[in-house]
């Protein structure tokens, strides 16, 4: 048997590599989506891909006497893209649509009154390959909401399935160890140990 303990970049622990997760093994679940009525499984196995969170924090310039100091100010939490298929009985883009109602129902031209008639919970979780699948990582985000929705297109010279882009907008992000993570029926998460943000759903 060959000795793969020696492939790694020599420490004082050692120089054997360590197992990388892997970009395809993943979950999506979403909470509080459409009718918030658990009924999202069939988006769950319909998912192609999704973008993890990425953070951005403003600068802020302090002048001093000979130089100048930075700072961290006000954070943003980039948009996420979740790609999904479009099933041949249109359950996604039932509750895809179910969504975008609840954000605004176009017919009476009527808006929800507040952030939780609407926002919703998305849980991105990282497996390790077993089945059912034990979770390495959970990222959890907060207060979401459908910012674009994008139906892709049909083409004769294609032998490619349809496809529905979604971009998400959310308030905050957790992210979290192997701890299982949890949501109410308003599709606020837990915070986990490994926590490095925490929002409120009902802005």
């Amino acid at each position: 048997m060959a000795d793969l303990t020696q492939f790694g970049v020599p420490t004082a622990g050692g120089n054997a590599m360590v197992m990388p997760k892997l970009q395809y093994r993943f979950r999506v679940q979403l909470y509080n989506f459409g009718l918030g009525n658990g009924s999202t499984l069939e988006l769950t196995q319909n998912v192609i891909s999704v973008t993890r969170p990425s953070l951005t924090h403003d600068e802020v310039t302090l002048d001093a006497y000979n130089s100048k100091v930075y700072l961290a100010g006000k954070h943003t939490w980039e948009p996420i893209t979740l790609t999904v298929r479009d099933d041949i009985n249109n359950t996604v883009t039932k509750q895809i649509a179910q969504q975008l109602q609840k954000q605004l129902n176009q017919g009476l031209q009527s808006a929800p009154v507040a952030g939780r008639d609407y926002k919703f919970g998305i849980v991105i979780e990282q497996l390790d390959g077993s089945q059912p699948g034990t979770v390495l990582e959970t990222w959890s985000m907060n207060g979401c909401f459908i910012q674009n929705a994008n139906y892709g297109e049909n083409n004769y010279a294609t032998s490619d399935v349809m496809q529905i882009t979604l971009q998400i907008r959310f308030d905050a992000a957790d992210i979290h160890g192997t701890e299982q993570v949890s949501a109410s029926e308003s599709g606020a998460l837990t915070s986990g140990v490994m926590s490095i943000g925490a929002g409120n759903q009902a802005t």
